[in-house]
């Protein structure tokens, strides 16, 4: 039975995500009916697109480009620009990240455990939501500049530049570092740490040679993560960049929107292959460093306060508050800003913008953006792809977690979503099926609807995963081995023993799957233009541009609706090693 569903689940993959992917392959080499590399070379060798080398690949002389980039006048282009504000937001993420690192894992005090279960937002949280949040907090009328006003310190304008965009990538990446260098951190053995002292080592010379060593690999990998996602990142960039800030992502939807597909298609197998390139450096990388388990005595924690009002003691701790202020700023601002703006208007506190929403609803027309469907399609959309994505993902994380040849492969290939970009899935998944394919004489196509539910399963099921197998690979084979020598068949097995064993972990990837499908934006995006089938992402993406109260007042819908299934994850998920 187990192979039945892991044929079944290969089959669904095929059909809703390697031949949709595959589409764009075709799409990019396959144009007019005949085969050829031309739109890939346009795309190559514009400079437009790939800066100096564009220029190197059109004719230009090597002097001329080297001249360029020695001399502070080289082009980017569209993929550069990509690098450079993810490498930006890479600094940025582990210059935040690091001092809550190192705040989770040396201090103990009241709220530790929730502030480190905290680090799991950027998982569950829709990027439109933050995007919004970030709009309230740095706009012209925001909460930002409303403070400064008071102050009598004049304006500053954020929104629509590239410090909104870093600071946003931050928002959601730094977690990602605190989480992965913390469980670096505490895995640290203190014996090492006491020997190296005993030795006269001072305390910053034990740091530098016992401890620093095991959390470089860590930061590397977070920071390596960091930078994969930040640069196919879409939603941020285009709530707070706009097209004048275009990244790859974003100028791949505006082809898609000028139905220049062939276009979008080179383009987008360009930012696949550099994606795939950096995940699969990533993961090597992983393999070699990455920490497995606990030191056999952790690093004791100190109380965060102080004993002594010493210099010693005090200053990290002052250092520790001034990093609570910046990242109360980052962290907390923009949706308490949302917040505000929801219910705040040129008079005061007021309702108005939720009654636009009821009045939307009931009197807008029929091209236009109402919120029930928003809010029915996104919990329709999120109950469906769940229905999908948590049997694939509890079937995949079983098949890699047993021995048999070939399980890294299976691996791979099952977890190839999680590299390839919202923007190509869409792309493939409106040019395969919404438009329709030829199979044996049948054209054969699907609803938008379905469209998008595959493509939220698509995103969702890889997470289950990442939180199912951790737990299946701790469990004792023993007691398999047991059910099975009392006569149980393998899936009896799975069913009676191991999967009630991981079941809070199991519940924990259904939340997962559900609050990833509700804030789904990039492929929704794609397919939503066409089929109209928008969900709250889409309409807080709408309203945006034209009205920014409505605009936090959906904002504050979705984050309700994510906020209950965080509180799922929290209460039913157990600790998790996965994510």
């Amino acid at each position: 039975m187990l192979g039945a569903a892991a044929v079944l689940i290969s089959l669904l993959l095929v059909g809703v995500f390697y031949y949709p992917v595959g589409r764009v392959f075709v799409e990019a080499v396959v144009v007019g009916g005949q085969v050829t590399l031309g739109v890939i070379w346009d795309v190559l060798s514009d400079p437009f697109y790939t800066g100096e080398l564009g220029r190197l690949l059109s004719g230009a002389s090597p002097g001329s480009v080297v001249r360029r980039l020695f001399g502070g006048r080289a082009r980017l282009g569209i993929v550069g620009f990509t690098a450079y504000q993810a490498a930006l937001s890479t600094l940025a993420s582990v210059a935040l990240g690091l001092p809550g690192a190192y705040l989770l894992a040396r201090y103990e005090f009241p709220g530790r455990r929730t502030l480190r279960s905290l680090t799991m937002l950027p998982f569950v949280l829709p990027s439109m939501m933050v995007a919004i949040g970030f709009v309230a907090t740095f706009g012209s009328e925001g909460t930002l500049n409303a403070v400064l006003g008071t102050l009598g310190l004049g304006h500053v304008k954020l929104l629509y530049t590239l410090e909104a965009i870093v600071v946003a990538h931050a928002f959601y990446n730094a977690p990602l570092v605190v989480r992965m260098t913390t469980a670096a951190w505490e895995s640290v053995d203190a014996s090492a740490v006491e020997t190296a002292r005993s030795l006269g080592a001072s305390p910053l010379h034990a740091f530098r040679t016992v401890v620093a060593p095991q959390l470089v690999p860590a930061v590397l990998m977070s920071a390596a993560l960091t930078f994969v996602f930040t640069f196919g990142s879409f939603p941020i960039v285009l709530a707070l960049g706009g097209y004048q800030l275009s990244t790859v992502e974003v100028f791949v939807y505006q082809l898609i929107r000028d139905f220049s597909y062939a276009e979008a298609a080179a383009l987008a197998l360009l930012e696949l292959g550099i994606s795939l390139a950096l995940m699969y450096g990533y993961l090597r990388y992983e393999a070699r460093h990455a920490a497995r388990t606990r030191g056999a005595r952790p690093l004791p924690r100190k109380s965060l306060l102080p004993d002594r009002l010493t210099g010693r003691e005090l200053l990290p701790r002052l250092g520790l508050a001034a990093y609570g202020v910046v990242a109360a700023l980052v962290f907390l601002a923009p949706i308490a800003s949302m917040l505000y703006a929801s219910v705040s208007g040129p008079t005061g506190l007021t309702l108005d913008h939720f009654q636009f929403l009821v009045e939307r609803q009931t009197t807008g027309a029929q091209f236009q953006v109402r919120p029930l469907p928003a809010i029915r399609n996104s919990l329709l959309f999120g109950v469906a792809s769940l229905a999908l994505a948590l049997p694939m993902g509890v079937v995949v994380a079983v098949l890699t977690t047993r021995d048999y040849r070939g399980r890294s492969l299976v691996g791979a290939v099952a977890m190839a979503p999680l590299a390839v970009s919202g923007i190509v899935v869409g792309l493939g998944l409106l040019r395969g099926l919404v438009f329709g394919a030829e199979i044996a004489g049948h054209r054969i196509a699907v609803d938008g609807a379905a469209a998008i539910v595959a493509a939220h399963a698509v995103a969702g099921y890889p997470f289950v995963v990442r939180v199912v197998a951790p737990g299946l690979d701790r469990l004792d084979p023993s007691l398999v081995e047991s059910a099975r020598a009392l006569g149980a068949p393998r899936i009896r097995a799975l069913l009676d023993v191991e999967l009630p064993l991981v079941w809070p972990a199991v519940v924990a990837g259904a939340a997962f799957a559900f609050a990833i499908s509700i804030g789904e934006f990039t492929a929704t995006a794609v397919l939503a233009n066409s089929t109209g089938q928008y969900t709250m992402p889409v309409a807080i993406q709408r309203f945006i541009g034209r009205r920014l109260g409505p605009a936090t007042a959906m904002g504050v819908v979705l984050l309700v609706v994510t906020a209950l299934s965080f509180v799922c994850i929290e209460r039913l998920g157990g600790e998790r090693d996965g994510l």
